[in-house]
């Protein structure tokens, strides 16, 4: 929450930065970092389209909900 918090409104990020911050082995961490995602007032995005993060192939946007 605190990068979506940094960005702002109507700005949105890469989960993987969100992974890149609780370690420096991220990979293994972007399906929780998603799973999480899912549970919090977040929106994600696929080419500007609302998706599930959870299920959503390819990358993915989070941002806050409008």
């Amino acid at each position: 929450m605190d990068l979506a918090h940094r960005r702002g409104v109507g700005r949105s990020f890469c989960p993987s930065e969100a992974a890149r911050a609780l370690s420096a082995d991220w990979r293994p961490l972007m399906p929780e970092v998603r799973r999480v995602a899912a549970g919090l007032p977040l929106v994600a995005t696929q080419k500007g389209a609302a998706v599930d993060p959870v299920t959503a192939r390819g990358p993915i946007r989070l941002g806050l909900t409008p």
